[in-house]
């Protein structure tokens, strides 16, 4: 099984370095045809005059096709700036689009070859590293996790850190350099959606087949214990099917895309003016859509959260928490548990709520009233600023980017505003607790250990109390990862709950 083990590994590498080689594949031209088709009318006489120099010119990479174009289009744009014609700056994003259309070669007369000689390399030898945990006994293993370079923020912890980073800041901010990726999976999104493949579907696809993949390993992982088999089968359906597949399908049937399970404010442009518009213009099934999102968020978190916690939806539904419990696992015990952090989390979490608010009405203040400016402030740029800095920055860079570093929940436990708006229920209005048998704690810390959102699960066990935490997600880990059974996740009457510790526990003294 060693061998099969190192077999996986070996695949999954040869497949990874293939992956990163297809940017390097591929000509590129660009056509007279190809002008014409992608720009708009109003940009014909000026951007496509300016592209003239690159017309019929074949470049050897999409780096270098790409670097061209937009310095074509930046020379443009900074000449309008500096004449103050600030109507005719384009903001287009025009770079993508034509790059992956003047793309000749390999990738695209071939996808199929080169999936299989990426993605499907990948996803086999992760399996075959995987599987081989299923001779080992269940549960979860100590050995090494704080001495791996892998597990500990060692160098290879590093690499894969700052690898996501900059996948992130590249497929938000310069997509066009990612533009031979999405030739991949264009035979996948034809056949969902009938079009090519965009930056989005790209990393939906990733995003998925890290949850099914990493899915298989925490099923094999905690294979002895049902809740945690139940639930990574719950976030691994949702994302698939729900996240994924779903939208494809509706939009292959021209109708809105639309995530039935993103909730505002973690789905933060559900109010914005062209989703509004998009649903109101799209017949019954759109007016439903819009009354969905609003009594999910309006009555359904204040309801669902009071029978169950928040993990209904931080454990079991959310695809920021599927990607987290699954392909976050290794990485877990990797959060802070300093009083230090707790406090910064308190106050960054409940601001960024409060900036989500704010933000969003604005936005429809904007959409009603027609009007841009609220007390003297452009809502346009706020909306913006939030979509940077806490869309992009927070969720996905640093969100993802320092699961290596700083555990797998550095957004759901730092950012989220939706988490924000459960755990409040959680802690005031909510049967939810975790209850302690504190005479049986040995005080071994594997709860302490593996809590994902820094919570000293060790100490409330110690004084029997109750763990009712606004940030407890519900996973579940730290009873699982008890040798004694000292934690259990249940749920009861809220005056049940033991929110103040015994003062004696039966069998400590």
């Amino acid at each position: 099984m060693a061998l099969l083990s190192r077999l996986g590994l070996y695949l999954l590498l040869a497949g990874f370095g293939l992956w990163l080689s297809t940017l390097t594949l591929n000509e590129f031209t660009l056509t007279p045809t190809l002008i014409s088709s992608h720009l708009k009318p109003e940009h014909q006489a000026t951007l496509g005059v300016r592209l003239q120099p690159l017309v019929q010119k074949t470049f050897q990479s999409g780096w270098e096709f790409t670097c061209a174009f937009d310095t074509v289009l930046n020379n443009l744009n900074n000449e309008y700036r500096t004449a103050q014609q600030w109507d005719k700056v384009i903001y287009d994003e025009y770079s993508f689009a034509l790059t992956k259309a003047a793309a000749s070669g390999p990738l695209k007369q071939q996808p199929w070859l080169w999936f299989g000689l990426t993605f499907g390399l990948v996803i086999v030898g992760a399996l075959l590293f995987i599987l081989p945990a299923l001779i080992q006994l269940a549960g979860n293993k100590n050995n090494g996790i704080f001495q791996d370079a892998s597990t500990n923020r060692g160098w290879i912890a590093k690499g894969i850190g700052a690898f996501l980073i900059l996948f992130y800041i590249t497929l938000y901010y310069y997509p066009q350099y990612l533009a031979n990726w999405t030739m991949l999976v264009d035979p996948i999104s034809r056949a969902l959606n009938g079009a090519e493949a965009s930056r989005w579907f790209l990393y939906g696809f990733i995003y998925t087949v890290c949850v099914l993949v990493m899915g298989v390993r925490m099923a094999i992982k905690y294979r002895h214990n049902r809740y945690q088999q139940v639930r990574t089968a719950s976030v691994v359906f949702f994302q698939t099917a729900v996240a994924f597949l779903l939208p494809e399908i509706l939009v292959s049937l021209n109708k809105p895309y639309f995530d039935f399970k993103n909730i505002w404010p973690l789905d933060y442009d559900f109010f914005f003016d062209y989703n509004l518009n998009s649903l109101l213009q799209s017949g019954n099934l759109g007016i439903f859509m819009l009354v969905w999102g609003i009594v999910l968020f309006v009555v359904g978190v204040p309801i669902l959260t009071y029978f169950f916690g928040k993990r209904w939806y931080c454990s079991w539904v959310c695809g920021c928490g599927g990607l987290a419990e699954t392909l976050g696992d290794p990485y877990r015990q990797l959060s802070d548990k300093s009083l230090a952090a707790w406090k910064i989390e308190r106050y960054l979490i409940h601001a960024v709520l409060g900036a989500a608010v704010v933000m969003t009405a604005m936005v429809l203040y904007t959409y009603f009233s027609g009007s841009s400016t609220v007390l003297f402030i452009d809502s346009y740029s706020v909306r913006s600023l939030y979509g940077f800095w806490i869309g992009g920055i927070f969720a996905g860079v640093v969100g993802t980017g320092l699961y290596p570093m700083m555990g797998n929940r550095v957004w759901c436990r730092f950012g989220c505003p939706l988490a924000a708006y459960l755990g409040m229920w959680q802690r005031k209005k909510s049967r939810f607790r975790i209850t302690t048998n504190g005479g049986q704690c040995i005080s071994c810390g594997n709860c302490s250990t593996y809590c994902e959102m820094g919570i000293d699960v060790r100490a409330y066990a110690q004084r029997g109390q109750d763990i009712v935490r606004s940030s407890c997600v519900g996973c579940g880990i730290c009873s699982a990862v008890c040798p004694r059974g000292v934690l259990n996740l249940e749920n009861a009457s809220e005056n049940s709950r033991v929110m103040v510790a015994p003062e004696v526990l039966l069998g400590n003294k």
